[in-house]
């Protein structure tokens, strides 16, 4: 007895000084002109996804979202407000999820491939044995292909035919590119190891152009007609035009460090981070018009005419109206 009480005192020890290495983060400064806490935030609908719900993609009908340490994704009715499906993907999914060819394509971290879940049966119909270059990252999907950043060094784009379920083509970029979008005709990719945003032409499969953004660009949307990076380092958004392949705009949200996302559409760009889970950017003006403090976030998706925010820490994710986020 006396032995497993001196066992259960010396792991008990050994946690507190676990504890007591976390380093807090240090508060974001965001812009205090225009926050709010967010307790007044009101969510039309709360979808309870047990596990660590993340990532998020919108396909027709309906918004999925991945699940790491479940090994799967779900999906979310905007019509009932429900979880209708669980499905089982490879391991760990990780690094973004996409749609497109009527399916699901989720990295998986575990064990380094791309699950393709059919939709309509919501089975895993391929499994692509590519890994994603890094957990922080993502997936993009465009008319004929789907492209993921790969490779350890995370200096290569690798091409996925749909059609074959495999990859057709690997393109070299500068290293320490972990995340892709697709739009405005290209693919595009982000140097979270630098300051690059690079530019694929999908007909080619080259990098035609290089554009020097913010800090540490990690994650980035393409939507409103432009291309918007959000930058780590320092915390600001870089908007690009993708036609002249130039930063026309740089907002400074006072985001800066790990994590988070960012999303476009209804006329807004949105941003989500712990501790300032809600950031809405006038797409038009260049401006953080809205900003909410307080506990929640770390994904953010602007589809169906809504703004769905998962809430990584506290297991949910929650369908927003976007009109009164912004009123």
């Amino acid at each position: 007895m006396r032995y497993t009480v001196i066992l259960l005192a010396v792991a008990l020890c050994a946690q507190d000084a676990t504890k007591k290495k976390r380093t807090p983060r240090p508060p974001l400064p965001g812009v205090k002109d225009v926050q709010k806490p967010m307790d007044v935030v009101k969510p039309e609908a709360v979808f309870s996804v047990p596990g660590v719900p993340d990532w998020t993609t919108a396909s027709k009908t309906a918004v999925w979202v991945s699940n790491k340490p479940k090994n799967s994704i779900s999906k979310l009715d905007p019509k009932t407000n429900t979880v209708t499906a669980t499905v089982a993907v490879g391991k760990a999914p990780c690094s973004g999820i996409a749609y497109g060819f009527n399916s699901l394509w989720v990295p998986n971290c575990g064990d380094k491939t791309v699950s393709r879940v059919d939709e309509k049966s919501e089975k895993v119909v391929a499994t692509i044995p590519v890994g994603p270059a890094n957990s922080e990252g993502g997936i993009a999907v465009s008319k004929d292909a789907v492209w993921m950043a790969t490779n350890e060094a995370g200096d290569k784009v690798v091409r996925i035919d749909p059609k074959k379920n495999k990859v057709v083509a690997e393109i070299a970029v500068v290293p320490g590119s972990h995340t892709v979008d697709f739009g405005e005709g290209a693919v595009w990719v982000t140097q979270s190891k630098g300051k690059l945003l690079s530019r694929i032409d999908p007909k080619t499969n080259k990098v035609t152009d290089t554009i020097e953004v913010g800090p540490e660009p990690r994650f980035l949307t393409v939507g409103e007609g432009y291309i918007w990076t959000l930058n780590q380092g320092d915390g600001t958004v870089s908007k690009v035009d993708p036609k002249t392949k130039k930063v026309v705009a740089t907002i400074v949200a006072g985001l800066p460090g790990g994590g988070g996302e960012i999303s476009a559409g209804g006329g807004s760009v949105w941003i989500t981070m712990f501790q300032i889970p809600i950031t809405r950017i006038d797409a038009k003006t260049d401006k953080v018009t809205h900003q909410y403090a307080g506990p929640g976030g770390d994904a953010i998706l602007y589809a169906h005419g809504a703004v769905w925010l998962c809430n990584l820490r506290e297991q949910n994710v929650w369908r927003l109206d976007a009109a009164k986020l912004a009123p």
